[in-house]
């Protein structure tokens, strides 16, 4: 089962005259705005400006900031000006001298010990969308306390140093590619005489993969690694229908798997031989199974909310802790700087592995993807098979329903009022950890052996007037037909 996305039904609006300081709101790690409306020059100063005082308040400002930046529209020309406005509060800068992958970024602020890094990246979203993520001395996504402390200065007026510090451009990208190449087990990877489809999606991990196999000779072929900040015809993000051309490639160039990152090479997508998608789920639970038997490295698991329960059967099996927390990638990075953690992941393609960084990392996850299918010396389609035969078959989708806010409300307040049913089935049990999840009674499960959990969860967005639905269960069917009838209980407030 694949991830769908709704059609959107009202546009997104702002009061023309809201001051910069209010439009500028720093989510997970960061601030997006879309480009031209209010990711504008004026208002990334006053991100700039709110960073800066975070930085000469509360960490080593004379450690330095790197700054990144990926292939959107003005990327280059934004990064310049937070290089700017940091550099006048007299904070030096070290600035890329070309497209920057976010983990590279990430990868730099640790390796240089700097006081923190900042990247020019709207991510997966469309290409009319930017954005200003924060990075942290330990180079990962900052705590919710460090986020919180620069939205506390947004607005606040920043002192200017006698002399501006040094902005120096510098290439980010070697060491950290250095780093992920001992990580991975080239030699096996060539060993094994798979070939692997790259696809980039016109985003900022272009020719870093092809460049590695091709120095260690790994047969591979690349598509939409062209610079192209309009993503023609997608959004940069690995799922389906996005990846329609990754799958026709993989089939058309006899590949053995399709690795796929998005458009800041954080997050991972992946397609088998066969040119069937292999979800973010099966990616963790992959690179999970092949850690725990094959590496044997120790550390607990976590996974978000709405990930797959296949982690939970596999954590058991080797007797290992898994923690379950809220959506979003800072709940792992957290969870790794308080605890010994091996990895954990999130739903949408971001997986990180502690002795690497406390950070999602789409680019070392496709090495290790080749390197699992080395090691096991199967297709990536046979590694999910042999997965789904050990630990029971397991099947996700998801949707993203653009509403209307009060819509999304009766939804979520129709939902959360003690439903005894959903969709068609008994709710057996009920959570409330990040948005409402209903475990239902399947009876299809009942058929299979080692069945999946059935489970649907509804998720209301904070910011926009979004509700995202997930589906976990047994079948390709039972989670099409759950998914159908969630969406019609969402529209029945409609009538109301």
């Amino acid at each position: 089962m694949n991830t769908t996305q709704e059609t959107v039904e009202n546009p997104r609006q702002k009061p023309e005259s809201t001051p910069a300081s209010q439009v500028v709101k720093f989510g997970t790690d960061g601030w997006r705005g879309i480009i031209a409306d209010d990711f504008t020059f004026a208002n990334v100063r006053v991100a700039a400006a709110a960073i800066a005082n975070y930085v000469l308040h509360h960490e080593n400002a004379a450690a330095g900031v790197c700054i990144g930046y990926d292939t959107r529209f003005g990327s280059p020309q934004f990064a310049r000006i937070v290089a700017e406005v940091l550099a006048s509060a007299g904070i030096p800068v070290s600035l890329a001298d070309g497209i920057t992958a976010t983990p590279a970024l990430s990868y730099a602020v640790r390796d240089r010990k700097a006081a923190g890094g900042v990247m020019i990246t709207s991510s997966h979203n469309p290409a009319q969308w930017n954005g200003v993520k924060y990075k942290a001395s330990y180079g990962g996504s900052g705590k919710p306390s460090i986020i919180a402390s620069i939205e506390s200065y947004l607005g606040v007026e920043l002192l200017q140093a006698a002399k501006p510090a040094a902005i120096t451009e510098v290439d980010f990208l070697p060491a950290y590619i250095a780093a992920i190449e001992k990580f991975a087990d080239l030699k096996a990877i060539k060993a094994s005489g798979y070939r692997f489809l790259i696809d980039s999606m016109y985003g900022a991990g272009a020719g870093i993969l092809a460049g590695i196999f091709e120095r260690a000779g790994v047969p591979h072929a690349e598509i939409r690694s062209e610079h192209n900040p309009l993503f023609p015809g997608i959004n940069p993000e690995p799922i389906l229908p996005h990846i329609a051309a990754t799958q026709k490639a993989v089939v058309e160039q006899h590949c053995d798997a399709g690795l796929i990152t998005d458009g800041d090479a954080d997050r991972i997508g992946s397609v088998d031989e066969h040119g069937n998608v292999v979800d973010a789920h099966k990616i963790f639970a992959v690179l999970l199974y092949w850690l725990l038997e094959r590496k044997k490295w120790p550390g607990d698991i976590t996974r978000a909310f709405n990930t797959t329960k296949m982690l939970d059967r596999i954590a058991a099996k080797y007797g290992r802790t898994l923690h379950e927390h809220g959506i979003g990638f800072k709940y792992v990075c957290d969870l790794m700087l308080e605890k010994d953690i091996l990895i954990g992941g999130e739903e949408s393609g971001g997986v990180g592995i502690s002795r690497h960084l406390p950070e999602r990392d789409g680019l070392l996850n496709s090495l290790l993807i080749a390197n699992v299918m080395a090691d096991e010396k199967k297709t990536l389609g046979e590694l999910v098979a042999a997965l789904q035969k050990e630990f029971g078959e397991h099947f996700y989708g998801r949707v993203d329903m653009h509403i209307s806010d009060a819509l999304k409300k009766s939804a979520v307040e129709r939902a959360g009022s003690g439903l005894t049913q959903f969709a068609g089935m008994p709710v057996l049990r009920v959570e409330t950890l990040d948005g409402i999840k209903f475990f239902l009674d399947n009876p299809e499960a009942k058929t299979k052996e080692n069945a999946a959990e059935t489970w649907l969860l509804l998720r209301a967005s904070g910011t926009e007037p979004l509700l995202r639905v997930y589906c976990e269960s047994c079948s390709p069917d039972s989670v099409s037909r759950i998914l159908k009838q969630a969406q019609e209980f969402v529209l029945q407030g409609k009538a109301g």
